[in-house]
């Protein structure tokens, strides 16, 4: 199973290679896979490529569903130590 993550592009230093940021960490990834990506665009990113441009609506509903996985998962680590 793969998983792919969706992240904001913050930097675009040439045509095919972006900076983006996930909960205030940053990485450089491959553009090469897309067309035009410019800073603001949200993509799915996988192994250091982005695969795909997402709108923003979607992108943020992703992140928020991931979001409250992560603390629901960290609500049930707690409550199976106790």
């Amino acid at each position: 199973m793969c998983l792919a993550i969706p992240v904001q592009v913050v930097e675009t230093p040439d045509a095919e290679t972006a900076v983006v940021e996930l909960d205030g960490i940053r990485k450089s990834i491959s553009t090469a896979l897309l067309d035009e990506v410019t800073v603001g665009d949200y993509v799915i990113v996988h192994v250091g490529y982005a695969l795909e441009r997402l709108n923003v609506t979607e992108a943020e509903a992703t992140l928020r569903l991931f979001a409250e996985l992560a603390a629901s998962a960290a609500e049930t680590s707690v409550s199976s130590i106790n």
